[in-house]
């Protein structure tokens, strides 16, 4: 007899092309100079993923200046401002950049508008590394948008040379949200020109959104700092999941969020290797909810070129 308990599984979910050419990065970089290798700020969103490399011998350090004279340094995939390259540049160090390219065409965007002598929006969140890299390629000309609030605090030079662009790892509905209301202030804002928010981030929530209105209980693997794991909560409540919680292991989830439940929908941040999820079906299958269902509405083929100083070395990665 069935219970009525099932999983549904969400698909695409986990790794991205950018994190998977991140991690890769440092793993090569291990494998060519040995350890150790530093890395500056967490080199994806991810505790697994971080103590991971920890244990294999990366130094992850807060900024470039804690880094020795003339040692090698991994810059993150959610990139760096020209002042932190800079810096880096004068104190001897070798770099090796594992900025997601989706990213750094943002970085380009900057400088192209910056050029053209724009005021440019920038949609984020306050604080985040890739708001910081991506700011600081013009920081005379880029001003912060991430509440409604700041909505009504910007000021710009000419209402005509306006232009909108966003942190890649949003609410694709929220940011939209935002641009509305900047362009009830700006009628004249340009777009960008083409989608910032990434096709993983975008792919993760359809796929959060299709299967939420079904759930009981949605289970998001991810870290707290990662932006793209947070946003698949808020997603998967707003598209009718009656809760919803971000966990990093299948140990953090609590028992009494199972009370009640049939169905549970489970999916995982853009920086989650899949282990993770495949643990997290364990526990639950050892609960009752061994009926697995993917729900998919993307397949995803995208992959970017390992940076310059790798490409000898093309092995697939240990931190899955």
């Amino acid at each position: 007899m069935s219970t009525g308990k099932r999983v549904l599984l969400a698909k695409p979910r986990g790794y991205c092309a950018g994190v998977d050419r991140a991690v890769i990065t440092v793993e090569k970089a291990l494998e060519k100079y040995g350890p150790p290798v530093y890395v500056r700020k967490e080199i994806v969103h991810n505790r697994h993923v971080v103590e991971t490399l920890r244990e294999r011998g990366v130094i992850f350090v807060e900024e470039t200046s804690e880094v020795p004279e003339g040692a090698l340094v991994v810059f993150s995939a959610h990139g760096v401002s020209p002042a932190v390259r800079a810096e880096a540049q004068a104190r001897n160090l070798r770099t090796i950049d594992a900025t997601c390219p989706l990213v750094t065409k943002v970085h380009k965007e900057v400088n192209r508008f910056d050029r053209e002598d724009y005021d440019i929006l920038l949609i984020g969140h306050e604080g985040h590394e890739e708001v910081e890299g991506t700011a600081g390629e013009a920081p005379h000309r880029v001003q912060l948008v991430d509440t409604a609030e700041d909505v009504d605090k910007v000021q710009v030079r000419d209402p005509e040379k306006v232009v909108w662009l966003s942190q890649t790892t949003l609410s694709v509905d929220e940011t939209m949200e935002r641009v509305e209301q900047l362009r009830e202030r700006f009628p004249k804002l340009a777009d960008p020109p083409s989608d910032d928010i990434c096709y993983a981030t975008s792919n993760r929530q359809t796929a959060v959104k299709a299967m939420a209105p079904e759930c009981d209980l949605v289970l998001v693997v991810g870290s707290r700092n990662s932006s793209n794991s947070n946003r698949l909560v808020e997603v998967a409540l707003q598209a009718g999941a009656k809760a919803a919680h971000l966990i990093d292991f299948a140990s953090e989830v609590d028992e009494q969020w199972l009370d009640g439940v049939e169905t549970i929908g489970v999916t995982s941040g853009a920086s989650v290797p899949d282990v993770l999820v495949l643990e997290l079906l364990d526990w639950l299958s050892q609960r009752g909810w061994s009926d697995v269902e993917e729900v998919t509405t993307a397949s995803e083929k995208i992959s970017f070129a390992l940076p310059r100083e790798l490409r000898e070395a093309k092995e697939r990665s240990q931190v899955r």
